[in-house]
Protein backbone atom coordinates (compact mmCIF):
# COMPACT_ATOMS: atom_id res chain seq x y z
CA UNK A 1 0.00 0.00 0.00
CA UNK A 2 1.06 3.33 -1.05
CA UNK A 3 0.37 6.42 1.47
CA UNK A 4 1.28 10.19 0.93
CA UNK A 5 3.48 11.15 4.02
CA UNK A 6 5.89 13.85 4.94
CA UNK A 7 9.81 13.24 5.01
CA UNK A 8 11.82 15.66 7.21
CA UNK A 9 14.68 17.74 5.23
CA UNK A 10 17.05 20.17 7.21
CA UNK A 11 18.77 19.97 10.35
CA UNK A 12 18.45 22.86 12.02
CA UNK A 13 15.17 23.79 10.26
CA UNK A 14 12.56 21.45 10.10
CA UNK A 15 11.41 21.63 5.96
CA UNK A 16 9.03 18.34 5.27
CA UNK A 17 9.19 16.88 1.73
CA UNK A 18 5.74 15.52 0.66
CA UNK A 19 6.45 11.81 -0.85
CA UNK A 20 4.74 8.75 -2.07
CA UNK A 21 6.13 6.21 -0.21
CA UNK A 22 5.22 2.05 0.46
CA UNK A 23 3.59 2.22 4.16
CA UNK A 24 6.85 -0.48 4.83
CA UNK A 25 8.91 2.05 4.64
CA UNK A 26 10.73 4.00 7.13
CA UNK A 27 9.98 8.03 7.41
CA UNK A 28 13.29 8.72 5.53
CA UNK A 29 13.42 5.62 3.72
CA UNK A 30 13.46 5.45 -0.33
CA UNK A 31 10.47 7.21 -1.64
CA UNK A 32 8.51 6.49 -4.99
CA UNK A 33 8.30 10.11 -5.90
CA UNK A 34 8.20 13.55 -4.38
CA UNK A 35 5.17 15.34 -4.62
CA UNK A 36 5.68 18.94 -2.82
CA UNK A 37 7.01 19.75 -0.28
CA UNK A 38 5.64 21.97 3.00
CA UNK A 39 7.87 24.72 5.22
CA UNK A 40 6.23 25.21 8.58
CA UNK A 41 7.99 28.54 9.27
CA UNK A 42 7.30 30.28 6.61
CA UNK A 43 3.86 28.35 6.23
CA UNK A 44 4.34 27.49 2.34
CA UNK A 45 2.99 24.86 0.78
CA UNK A 46 4.21 23.59 -3.16
CA UNK A 47 2.00 20.41 -4.13
CA UNK A 48 3.01 18.92 -7.53
CA UNK A 49 -1.03 18.45 -8.17
CA UNK A 50 -0.90 15.88 -11.36
CA UNK A 51 1.54 13.61 -9.29
CA UNK A 52 -0.81 14.00 -5.92
CA UNK A 53 -4.25 13.32 -8.52
CA UNK A 54 -2.27 9.79 -9.71
CA UNK A 55 -1.30 8.59 -6.49
CA UNK A 56 -4.72 9.13 -4.87
CA UNK A 57 -6.84 7.51 -8.06
CA UNK A 58 -4.40 4.76 -7.77
CA UNK A 59 -5.28 4.15 -4.16
CA UNK A 60 -2.43 5.84 -2.17
CA UNK A 61 -3.55 7.21 1.45
CA UNK A 62 -2.78 10.74 2.54
CA UNK A 63 -1.73 10.55 6.37
CA UNK A 64 -3.62 12.73 8.61
CA UNK A 65 -1.22 15.58 8.53
CA UNK A 66 -0.69 15.54 4.79
CA UNK A 67 -4.19 15.23 4.62
CA UNK A 68 -4.41 18.58 6.67
CA UNK A 69 -2.10 20.68 4.57
CA UNK A 70 -3.85 19.38 0.91
CA UNK A 71 -7.23 20.93 2.64
CA UNK A 72 -5.75 24.09 3.65
CA UNK A 73 -4.57 24.05 0.32
CA UNK A 74 -8.43 23.49 -1.27
CA UNK A 75 -6.85 20.68 -2.69
CA UNK A 76 -9.72 18.46 -2.23
CA UNK A 77 -12.55 21.44 -3.19
CA UNK A 78 -10.92 22.26 -6.57
CA UNK A 79 -10.48 18.66 -7.74
CA UNK A 80 -13.41 17.41 -6.21
CA UNK A 81 -11.02 14.10 -4.90
CA UNK A 82 -13.96 11.28 -4.11
CA UNK A 83 -11.56 11.04 -0.41
CA UNK A 84 -12.97 12.23 3.00
CA UNK A 85 -10.86 11.02 6.22
CA UNK A 86 -13.70 10.25 8.32
CA UNK A 87 -15.52 7.90 5.67
CA UNK A 88 -12.27 5.67 5.40
CA UNK A 89 -12.59 5.01 8.90
CA UNK A 90 -15.86 3.85 9.05
CA UNK A 91 -15.22 1.73 6.39
CA UNK A 92 -12.34 0.07 8.27
CA UNK A 93 -14.03 -0.34 11.55
CA UNK A 94 -16.91 -1.87 9.89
Amino acid sequence: MVKLRLKRCGRKQAIYRIVAIDVRSRREGRDLRKVGFYDPIKNQTYSNVPAILYFLEKGAQPTGTVYDILRKAEFFKEFRVSFDKKESKKKNRE
